[in-house]
């Protein structure tokens, strides 16, 4: 069996996520949309609203496990027997910094990053885009599911 993780904050979950998580199926046989905590990180959403909303998302699909982790993305990933991390990529500057964090976590525990670029539509939205945009009452729905 294939399986994955799907690593992010996801404050918001955006359209470019579900666009990542439906490519994905393609290629795994399970994903786990882990949300990583980061208890210095200043969130819109509580965690238990970023897994209610994507849980209830993906409530009809089976090879989907929403997860929250502490600590390094590469240990959980090997505490599930994960062989791959996915990660979105938007332009260059994501493309540098995921592949230095893939060549790391290769080195580390052999564990595949796989980059999906993101579909151009999506480039542009980003959770702290959506995040600011909401502080400001702008309307949001466009950019999620």
């Amino acid at each position: 069996m294939r399986t994955a993780i799907f690593p992010g904050t996801f404050d918001p979950f955006t359209i470019g996520h579900d666009a990542l998580v439906c490519r994905a199926l393609n290629l795994v046989d399970e994903l786990y949309i882990a949300i990583g905590i980061n208890t210095g990180k200043r969130t819109m959403l509580t965690l238990e609203e970023r897994i209610d909303n994507i849980k209830r998302l993906y409530k009809e699909e089976p090879r989907i496990h929403v997860v929250s982790y502490e600590g390094l993305t590469t240990d959980f990933a090997q505490s599930i027997g994960a062989q791959f991390i996915i990660r979105g990529v938007r332009n260059t500057i994501d493309f540098e910094y995921e592949r230095n964090i893939s060549d790391i976590n290769r080195m580390l525990t052999g564990i595949d990053t796989i980059l999906l670029i993101s579909d151009p539509q999506h480039a542009a939205i980003s959770s702290s885009m959506v995040r600011e945009l909401a502080h400001f009452g702008k309307d949001i729905s466009a950019y999620l599911p």
